[in-house]
């Protein structure tokens, strides 16, 4: 008798909530009136566009008139165009909510491109918006012209690089390509050394990857190897596609910096595969009155000058049970004290060898081995 209640009382309230549902149903209203009025930017205006900086663009217009349910779009089309066929069409803000769309320099880029709009170069858009209820959509009777300027770069980022040729550390194997660390989208580097013969640059270790090349530090696409000449040097190698710039660093050295003396104590030679070494370097801790000091660093010398690595944190305790990102690297100031770490309490006083590892696959890092 309780479960029949139960039941009963289950189907009354589905009933009821059927009854409140189809009381609320209303058909809707598909007319909806075209976007009139827009805002900004103004007819005309220029943008020199930074895709590496957080600059934005927004185009904004007077609601239509429709009642509810509008779902808004930007569309670009060439100057020339109707907007029958736009090459580029986006929804605004808020899932096509708002009456604004913000844009991205670097989403500018990409439009500017589909445009027709080369890198290195300036031209114009035309640009509308779309008011749409369900299946009618209605393009606005006020149009907008902008004009762009492109810097040097890529449209198509991509997302994986590679050195490989005879002048590589993996040699014309492309299978064996130097990978590059990713350190933002379309930002990439590398620790390596490079000898003379030729190489380039790809986005796969495969034959059919799109390859890249440097000429007058700028990044072009093609088959055209980049050839170098002399002696074997070590490099640190930043490839920008953004704005298609490569730069390629010297390294002549590593130092081991001790605070307490403020100089270096030792040398680090490259030992290939973005690792740097030195098998022994004494270590004796500065006596100060409090104690004695263990604090360091390391200190990288380039063509360009004197470049500092260290901890992110500006003070470390001991390495005793820290984990493997106490000893991760990364550029620091040259403050004599700050962003160091600390040695081992048994590195008083012995021999120790030290490894920094700045490879592509892994956190930069370091090792510090205790010689007894």
């Amino acid at each position: 008798m309780k479960n029949a209640l139960i039941y009963g009382s289950m189907a009354i309230l589905a009933m009821l909530s059927i009854t409140s549902c189809t009381q609320t149903v209303r058909e809707l209203n598909p007319a909806v009136t075209p976007v009139s009025t827009l805002t900004a930017p103004e007819n005309n205006t220029s943008v020199r566009l930074e895709p590496t900086s957080p600059a934005s663009v927004q185009f904004k217009w007077e609601p239509t008139q429709a009642a509810e349910s509008v779902l808004y779009e930007v569309a670009f089309d060439k100057v020339d165009g109707d907007f029958s066929k736009p090459f580029y069409k986006t929804v605004s803000d808020g899932l096509g909510v708002q009456p604004q769309l913000t844009l991205s320099h670097n989403d500018l880029k990409k439009i500017a491109a589909l445009g027709g709009i080369a890198a290195s170069s300036t031209g114009s858009v035309k640009w509308a918006v779309l008011a749409s209820i369900a299946f009618n959509r209605q393009v606005s009777t006020a149009t907008r012209v902008l004009t762009m300027t492109r810097p040097a770069g890529f449209t198509e980022l991509p997302d994986s690089l590679y050195l490989t040729g005879t002048a590589t550390e993996g040699g014309e194997d492309v299978a064996r390509g130097v990978p590059l660390r990713k350190t933002e989208d379309g930002i990439f580097e590398a620790f390596t050394s490079l000898k003379a013969g030729t190489y380039y640059l790809t986005d796969k270790l495969t034959g059919s990857g799109k390859k890249y090349y440097v000429a007058s530090d700028t990044i072009r696409e093609g088959n055209t190897p980049i050839t170098l000449t002399g002696s074997a040097k070590t490099y640190r190698l930043r490839y920008d596609f953004n704005i298609a710039t490569a730069q390629a660093t010297e390294v002549q050295s590593v130092g081991l910096f001790m605070s307490a003396y403020n100089k270096e104590i030792g040398t680090l030679a490259y030992a290939g595969n973005g690792t740097w070494t030195a098998a022994s370097i004494p270590v004796e801790f500065y006596p100060f009155s409090w104690g004695r000091d263990e604090r360091y660093k390391f200190v990288v010398h380039t063509a360009s000058g004197l470049e500092y690595m260290g901890s992110s944190n500006v003070n470390n305790n001991s390495p005793a049970g820290a984990p493997a990102s106490y000893f991760y690297v990364q550029p620091v100031t040259d403050s004599q004290w700050d962003n160091t770490y600390k040695f081992d309490p048994t590195a008083d006083g012995q021999k120790v060898k030290v490894d920094l590892i700045l490879r592509a696959n892994a956190p930069y890092t370091h090792q510090v081995t205790v010689l007894k």
